[in-house]
């Protein structure tokens, strides 16, 4: 039976405009055989949680440099709990500061890339820690 791919759903949260590096993540995601949607800039926490939902998918994402992860963050995984998404995993990445990466973690968010992570270390991440739905 062939494996189902993982869905990642990467998702710029805020007012941050800066995607490249979300872009270039989504990119090596994809090289690496995963399904990835993209929702593209300055999405609210609802507008996350709903794409989640309506592409069924296995991790989201979250890149933010905008300094917001504190706000942002918990009304993602708020939402997430409050609609009963479970089984979605969520990551995170960008400018974090490591002092802020045990409140992020003890929300949900189960790891933080921060900068000068590769793209080779998060599509490892990934692949050795998310299991796509079907496969579960």
């Amino acid at each position: 039976m062939k494996e189902k791919r993982i869905r990642v759903l990467i998702a710029k949260p805020g007012l941050d405009g800066h995607d490249r590096g979300a872009k270039v993540i989504c990119r090596a995601l994809r090289d690496a055989g995963n399904e990835v949607i993209y929702t593209g800039l300055r999405r609210t926490p609802e507008e996350i949680v709903h794409a989640a939902v309506q592409e069924d998918v296995d991790v989201i994402g979250l890149s933010i440099l905008s300094g917001a992860h504190n706000v942002l963050f918990p009304k993602i995984m708020h939402l997430m709990k409050e609609k009963g998404i479970t089984e979605t995993r969520v990551i995170a990445g960008g400018i974090i500061p490591e002092k802020d990466i045990p409140k992020l973690k003890s929300i949900g968010i189960e790891k933080v890339f921060l900068p000068g992570s590769s793209t080779k270390e998060i599509v490892s991440w990934i692949q050795e820690n998310i299991r796509s739905k079907a496969e579960r």
